[in-house]
């Protein structure tokens, strides 16, 4: 169950990791549920189109980090949670281009208020999804990623999506170190792995702002699943 603070409710943190993602991330922080959030964190990855100001001027904490790679962004937004205490009870992930619906945020905290579950992740698969959303090489890697893990981990896991809320403890205790594409699923390995309670719920998923820099590329198409799939096998 969610412990929250004397006097109030849960603390939530929302940690959005960004690159070049200026014209799709005013609407992403507009339609987060800002009453029941205390901080948003924007991980700026080194963009070049001014991301981490407009990130500021829609009153978000901006950290900088120009090593690339999604784990690198996450890992420094949650250096800044670390070094503003008191910690949050939650952190919610959520992407910068708008493919996720925000709005959908208490789909991912209520298992965790019930105390049924410490990580929850949000299922692309068992949600709606609008057509274009998931180019065709994203299905078949997203199928076969959670079809090793169902194998290899013994979970019902159906997806890899990047919408997710872990309490502070449970995440602590998983040592999470990738810095590249392999951070969601190093997660949720590590979690099935330490025991941490799982579920998941189904979100709707929406054509994204812009062109992808993983699934719009050939190579980073491999790249990413690759190195997803080499996570998933290095902690069986």
């Amino acid at each position: 169950m969610i412990r929250g603070m004397p006097g109030r409710g849960p603390i939530v943190d929302v940690l959005i990791p960004a690159l070049d993602e200026r014209r799709s991330l005013p609407l992403v922080v507009a339609d987060l549920p800002r009453p029941l959030l205390r901080t948003v964190v924007v991980a700026d990855n080194g963009s070049t189109d001014g991301t981490g100001d407009v990130a500021r001027a829609l009153g978000c904490a901006v950290v900088r980090e120009p090593r690339r790679g999604y784990g690198s962004a996450c890992l420094a937004g949650l250096a800044y949670i670390a070094g503003h205490p008191p910690p949050p009870d939650v952190v919610v992930f959520l992407d910068a281009d708008r493919s996720d619906r925000p709005e959908e945020l208490p789909r991912l905290l209520e298992p965790i208020a019930r105390g049924d579950a410490e990580l929850v992740v949000g299922s692309r698969a068992l949600g709606a999804r609008e057509p274009g959303a998931l180019l065709p090489q994203q299905r078949f890697g997203n199928l076969l990623a959670a079809f090793l893990i169902r194998r290899l981990y013994g979970a019902a896991v159906t997806d890899l999506g990047p919408f997710r809320a872990i309490t502070w403890p449970a995440l602590s205790r998983l040592g999470m170190a990738d810095r590249g594409y392999g951070w969601t699923a190093e997660m949720q390995v590590k979690a099935l792995r330490a025991g941490v309670r799982y579920a998941e719920v189904p979100v709707s998923y929406r054509r994204r702002v812009g062109r992808s820099k993983i699934a719009g590329t050939v190579r980073g198409t491999i790249g990413a699943g690759w190195k997803i799939l080499a996570t998933i096998l290095r902690y069986a």
